[in-house]
């Protein structure tokens, strides 16, 4: 099964907890205004994938010790078949790893899912896509209601735990506010001789953080040419 996706980071700090295989679908009709990630909208951009290809790399960051996968975006539930096919896949992987590893694996590896449909907008395909996600972030980003909790862009959206380990992992986080660095920065090196590098801000900024950012990269060098979350 064929997935597009904008691109995938291990290991992930800042969109949920611990260390995390982080997965980013491409494609997102929703356009919210004011959206950190407008280079992951477009249904053509990113590029193509397999289940296989991720799965492999869910595998790897399991020997590696991941404490959770993250799917983000884009929006996954615009790929539903394919989303659901990666957390099945996910899943088992999670329980071959737990069988192999017994008592020294340590706490189980969770799958958190972002998406800005509210859950009334769920029809039977997403709700299968989402059948084993733990927990879920759902709803519009919506710029005019910022919020300082964690793992969220605006007040509206919602941390939903669907599963008893989803509600045993993130029961201490549904009311906390942000205390640490909320973004995470990843500077990767230009694949071709000559291709400028390339900056990666991972996680929920607070408001004018992008813009401390944007200024903390350039005093080290590094101006960027293109900036995802302006028009």
């Amino acid at each position: 099964m064929r997935i597009k996706i904008n691109g995938t980071h291990f290991p992930l700090e800042t969109l949920g907890p611990g260390r995390r295989l982080g997965v980013w679908f491409q494609g997102c009709p929703l356009a919210c205004a004011g959206c950190m990630s407008r280079h992951t909208w477009a249904a053509e951009g990113g590029r193509e994938s397999s289940v296989r290809e991720l799965l492999d790399l869910w595998r790897e960051a399991l020997d590696r010790g991941a404490d959770g996968l993250t799917v983000s975006g884009g929006e996954p539930l615009e790929q539903a078949p394919a989303l659901a096919g990666f957390l099945a896949g996910a899943a088992l992987l999670r329980s071959v790893a737990e069988r192999a590893g017994g008592a020294r694996r340590g706490p189980r590896a969770d799958f958190l899912v972002y998406t800005g449909y509210e859950q009334d907008e769920w029809d039977p395909p997403r709700l299968r896509a989402l059948r084993h996600a733990d927990a879920v972030v759902a709803g519009r980003f919506r710029i005019a209601e910022p919020t300082a909790l964690v793992w969220r862009g605006s007040a509206n959206q919602r941390l939903l735990p669907r599963t008893a380990l989803g509600r045993a992992r993130y029961a201490p986080h549904l009311r906390r506010r942000v205390t640490g660095p909320a973004v995470q920065v990843v500077v990767e090196a230009g694949r071709e001789p000559g291709e400028a590098p390339a900056a990666h801000l991972l996680g929920v900024p607070a408001r004018g953080e992008l813009a401390f950012y944007e200024r903390w990269l350039g005093e080290r060098g590094l101006r960027l040419k293109e900036r995802s979350w302006r028009p």
